[in-house]
């Protein structure tokens, strides 16, 4: 037997003018036959983890399974989530007790969005002195993600810049803003922005004036690297060649897509758009998670956060099939009607969630495929929002967290017991992080 493959490092990167390209996982980048091999195949296929967070709970009656068995059926809100069953695990029952007001504290609770990823409750201030927890996401990050170009990618679809100073009564709009604190008075910014974030993973940028020029000129990141590509594929196998076609190909289609989008965005429209960001909330997060998708294909990033709305969000989603508002359709007033309208809502956010969760399935990676080396939380802190309660609240664990995760269950808890702290505290455990308590965690949940 000959074995003539070539070793390349993990991190291999193609370099040309003003543009870095990191690659997928390639085989040539394990080296053949060894035990040594071994080891390192499994170190080369990092546990990937995206925190998605969506404010103003979901549709009574509508998201929550009716058994707890196995076989159960996907409700209507979830149904999107259906044709990855094996891959989904769902929770009913939980209770947000860190998204509640704290005692004695007066004033409305539109501030969930900062508690979601850390377990604890927000402080009531409009100043500089905002304080909440490290979030779950920063923890992985500081553990797995110090060796990858992005330690985090915190990802938005709605401008955190159309609000005052003060959001939910009394409480900084920091707190609406934002699901991802490095530490507990250091929150992240989210970037809304397509065109910035492929900036970050790819280009080593320049000024301004020079990323300008290049995108005057029509200069492909590709393009640009191009010499480079050329050598590196006559030195690979044939089916690293097809992977790396099929991933620079992507690459490219978002380049298109971008390059369209920050035309379209020249015409400004109702609402304030930065140039770059599509106008349509569909297009607009299928390119971000698109993005997410190559930075954890090419190990960019093993860490990200989205934010799929702002809390009070007044947005209108015309592919959902309703013209309701976010924010407004949330307060249905228990009229069976618009309850049915928010739900439909509720299922056309999952079934975005699902274009993403479709995305991994598609990618192959080691001995499996993305999905099967990733874990998505995917939740709210509100349960039935039209009474601003935080116990029942809907949350969803999707992927294979690289063989530690079975999915096909639905976990029922008994309600107002089990504090979404005790989740996340499980969760870290996932990723090898084993601590004492996380946010309001009381214990672990065995089960996950």
């Amino acid at each position: 037997m000959f074995i003539t493959r070539k070793h390349l490092p993990r991190r291999t990167f193609l370099k040309g003018a003003g543009a870095t390209v990191a690659l997928p996982l390639l085989e040539a980048m394990v080296p053949a036959l060894s035990s040594v091999a071994r080891a390192q195949d499994g170190a080369a296929v990092p546990t990937r983890f995206l925190g998605a967070f969506v404010p103003h709970g979901a549709a009574p009656g509508y998201w929550e399974p009716e058994s707890a068995e196995r076989g159960f059926e996907f409700p209507y809100v979830w149904k999107p989530l259906e044709r990855f069953r094996e891959h989904v695990v769902l929770t009913s029952g939980l209770w947000s007790q860190s998204s509640e007001s704290p005692p004695g504290v007066t004033g409305a609770d539109h501030f969930v969005a900062a508690a979601y990823l850390c377990g604890v409750k927000p402080k009531k201030t409009t100043g500089a002195d905002v304080e909440a927890g490290t979030t779950i996401d920063q923890v992985i990050a500081q553990h797995h993600g110090q060796s990858t170009l992005l330690p985090s990618l915190q990802l938005a679809v709605e401008d955190p810049g159309a609000n005052s100073s003060n959001c939910g009564e009394g409480y900084s709009c920091v707190y609406t803003n934002t699901i991802s604190w490095q530490t507990p008075n250091r929150p992240l910014p989210m970037e809304i922005n397509p065109q910035v974030v492929f900036e970050r993973m790819f280009g080593d940028g320049g000024t301004a004036e020079e990323r300008a020029l290049r995108r005057a000129q029509q200069r492909s990141i590709l393009d640009s690297v191009g010499d480079e590509l050329g050598t590196l594929k006559r030195q690979v196998g044939y089916h690293d060649r097809t992977r790396m076609e099929q991933y620079l190909e992507d690459v490219r289609e978002i380049e298109r897509r971008l390059e369209i989008a920050a035309r379209a965005s020249t015409e400004a429209p109702d609402m304030a758009v930065p140039y770059g960001v599509p106008e349509s909330f569909h297009e607009h997060i299928k390119l971000q998670f698109d993005l997410l998708a190559l930075a954890f294909q090419a190990d960019i990033t093993r860490v990200s956060t989205l934010l799929y709305a702002r809390d009070l969000t007044g947005r209108v989603y015309p592919e959902s099939g309703t013209d309701i508002s976010f924010h407004g359709g949330s307060h249905h007033a228990e009229d069976p009607g618009r309850v049915a309208q928010y739900a439909r809502l509720n299922r056309y956010h999952v079934a975005t969630l699902a274009y993403f969760v479709d995305r991994l399935r598609n990618i192959p990676e080691g001995d499996g495929t993305l999905l099967d080396h990733s874990l998505i939380l995917y939740g709210s802190n509100m349960g039935n929002s039209n009474q601003h309660l935080h116990y029942d609240v809907p949350h969803v664990l999707i992927g294979g967290a690289s063989g530690k995760l079975k999915g096909g269950r639905h976990l029922k808890f008994e309600s107002r017991t089990v504090p979404t702290g005790n989740l996340l505290l499980s969760i870290l455990d996932l990723y090898g992080i084993h601590m004492d308590s996380f946010g309001d965690s009381t214990g672990r949940i065995e089960s996950i």
